[in-house]
């Protein structure tokens, strides 16, 4: 396809450097992307120029910092084609948009022997936060188990459904494997049974459209690191019908409608789930990631992104001894990979000397691991401000560490 990458790479100033005398390749976007001049020019923008903090103030700063951070809840609710703003929550990242949602959901629907349905490819943050809630409900954790190419078992989950099933929560898009889940068919199924689906879109937000009103998710949270934003903020999308019924998560200012001792009224959504003092700057830089994303088009961001993913698969393919893990014909921009004879740690290690930033580990998905009987893999995922080139220089230095071995 005819995508002007280098005009792209223009926009991130870190990827112009030397490491170990090495122009940089940066293969770990599944873990954090890189931000470009426009968001680093609206959080300097927003601390040089309109500081202040949100909605209680009657004075310009803060008044200029509250229209442009419900700014960015609008840019996410459309973002997603969210049904309204107040369905917009910010939290630090996924990882708290799931630690709300587990709390809060737990509460108000769990009850000592009800289950929750969670996948087997799962990233760490869509499993702890579960196991916590149903060690403090009395309710139970059911597997839903993936098969050796990286697919999600579907044609169990009606059989996994029982009528104490209360919510099944799965990743979008599975960090480690890359395998695309059939979201909106899941979400059909738990529809058809009567139980709410949680999903984790923390790696398909930066790569595919979003549409919660077609997939008729009942929550959906990302976080804006993985989207070219800053790191310590992210979104938690849920239906107003749930979230209005779900108790706050922390208490706090902003939250609250009136605070007396004899008892406290809470807030309007989606404030009722925002206490404390949030990451205004960044939210705010989050709205510039947004629009970057959104000018740049997703849909010509994921066909670039397969262009890479196809041809890195094609050359790592002709490397003997190494092990793609996830096959999935519908499958994002990462590759999980071992090499026989060779520890990935290690892999990772002799790369890095090469100027090859990948990832190394377990990747935070133990249960994915022991699925697949290893200890971890080396991942590189790509993003669309990675090249040709780039996968060329990264299968060249892979060769040279192997010959190491």
């Amino acid at each position: 396809m005819n995508f002007e990458v280098d005009k792209i790479r223009q926009d991130f100033p870190i990827l112009h450097q030397q490491i170990y005398n090495r122009p940089l390749v940066y293969f770990d976007n599944a873990a954090t992307t890189q931000r470009p001049k426009q968001v680093i020019d609206a959080l300097n923008k927003t601390y040089t120029e309109y500081y202040g903090n949100i909605h209680r103030a009657a004075h310009f700063l803060a008044d200029k910092a509250t229209e442009a951070y419900e700014g960015t809840r609008e840019k996410a609710r459309n973002f997603i084609n969210a049904e309204t703003r107040e369905q917009i929550i910010f939290t630090k990242g996924t990882t708290e948009s799931i630690n709300l949602a587990a709390f809060s959901f737990g509460e108000a629907f769990v009850q000592e022997g009800d289950e929750i349905i969670v996948s087997e490819m799962e990233h760490h943050s869509n499993i702890v936060p579960w196991q916590l809630m149903a060690a403090r409900k009395g309710a139970k954790i059911v597997m839903l188990p993936i098969d050796n190419d990286g697919r999600l078992l579907i044609e169990m989950l009606e059989q996994l459904i029982t009528k104490r099933t209360r919510l099944i929560a799965v990743a979008h898009v599975s960090n480690v494997l890359g395998t695309i889940n059939p979201v909106k068919q899941i979400a059909r199924i738990a529809r058809n049974n009567g139980v709410r689906i949680f999903v984790d879109g923390a790696q398909a937000a930066p790569h595919l459209r979003i549409d919660v009103q077609d997939m008729d998710v009942d929550f959906y949270a990302f976080s804006a690191h993985k989207m070219y934003g800053p790191n310590g903020v992210g979104v938690l999308y849920g239906k107003t019908e749930l979230l209005e019924q779900m108790p706050p998560y922390q208490g706090g200012g902003e939250m609250i409608s009136e605070v007396k001792f004899s008892g406290t009224t809470y807030n309007e959504l989606p404030y009722k789930f925002e206490a404390g003092t949030p990451n205004i700057s960044g939210v705010i830089a989050f709205g510039a990631a947004i629009d970057y994303l959104r000018n740049t088009g997703i849909e010509t961001v994921a066909a670039w992104e397969h262009e890479l993913l196809s041809y890195a698969t094609a050359a790592l393919n002709q490397i003997p001894g190494l092990r793609i893990y996830g096959t999935q014909a519908e499958k994002s921009g990462v590759i999980s990979f071992n090499v026989e004879g060779a520890h990935f740690f290690d892999l990772g290690t002799m790369l890095d000397k090469f100027g090859i930033a990948v990832r190394t580990g377990h990747h935070c998905a133990d249960p994915l691991m022991d699925h697949f009987g290893i200890q971890g893999t080396v991942r590189a995922s790509f993003a669309f401000y990675n090249t040709r080139e780039e996968i060329d220089r990264f299968v060249d230095a892979l060769k040279k560490v192997i010959a190491m071995f």
